[in-house]
């Protein structure tokens, strides 16, 4: 049977991050793709230029037309602009706890435009992330989450489990943007005991946009398809990582990542990822 996962996001016309990064990393890990639109953006490698969110009932109405025929595996959310979307969305999602729900919460774009109403933090505080399976911010965005700041290992670890006791199963807190350690090293934590970090080679380009939206997608696809958490994780940072590293430059500015690259190289080259602390 063909595995299904939904992505309730915002769209990137430059085709790198959000919805169309989604949807191209469910399908190069064969799972089939739905999607639900929260904003559109006039973006490109340069930066964002305009944004302009769906109407609530819109979002409702997608959410309920996905849900109601296909049989969803796995659910994540990407950019959701507002509290009003962010709360109609976990309405919505409340009668389907079942299903994995991985929350990427964006707030900032790779060019610096905020893409996350001040209000609408509270809102993703306070409704989704004591729903969420899997919660996968980058360093910034889990300071805003918590009033944390995050300078070093010890104070992720400090910050993941400041997450977990706000609700969310796990946590894949993403450390590229430390600056004390020359690798890009990645935690893991979950609330029933799994913790490891995951450690790879940092590669020296500024063609990284979308790598949020597609390592969550990743991980999305991964538990879409029965995999478990730790094994989406791990496929997820894989998948990123060589995503990267065959970098297609593309564009004047931050361009997109590669999201064939996994496939190409018939998942037999991984990166180079580690496993560290695993327990």
């Amino acid at each position: 049977m063909t595995s299904v996962a939904l992505t309730i996001a915002g769209s990137d016309s430059g085709g790198g991050a959000g919805i169309q990064a989604d949807l191209k990393t469910f399908q190069e890990l064969g799972v089939f793709g739905t999607s639900v639109l929260t904003a559109i953006t006039a973006q490109n490698t340069l930066g964002v230029h305009a944004v302009q969110s769906v109407d609530v009932a819109m979002v409702t109405a997608q959410i309920q037309a996905v849900l109601n025929d296909f049989p969803v595996k796995a659910i994540k959310t990407g950019m959701l602009f507002s509290s009003e979307i962010i709360e109609a969305v976990a309405n919505e999602l409340k009668a389907y706890s079942a299903i994995p729900l991985v929350i990427d919460p964006v707030m900032i774009a790779k060019g610096g435009a905020s893409l996350l109403q001040n209000e609408a933090v509270i809102a993703l505080r306070s409704h989704l992330l004591p729903v969420a399976t899997l919660i996968t911010p980058n360093i910034p965005e889990a300071e805003v989450l918590t009033g944390q700041r995050i300078l070093t290992e010890r104070d992720m670890k400090l910050t993941a489990n400041r997450l977990l006791s706000m609700g969310a199963s796990a946590v894949l807190l993403k450390g590229g943007h430390r600056e004390d350690v020359p690798y890009a090293e990645d935690l893991f934590m979950s609330t029933s005991g799994e913790h490891f970090l995951m450690r790879s080679k940092r590669i020296a380009t500024q063609h990284t946009h979308g790598t949020g939206c597609t390592f969550a997608a990743a991980a999305t696809a991964e538990l879409a398809k029965g995999r478990s958490l730790e094994e989406s994780v791990v496929t997820a940072k894989n998948f990123i990582q060589l995503a990267i590293e065959d970098g297609i430059e593309l564009g004047n500015g931050q361009g997109p990542t590669n999201h064939a690259a996994f496939r190409k190289r018939n998942q037999l080259k991984t990166g180079e990822v580690k496993l560290i602390e695993r327990r």
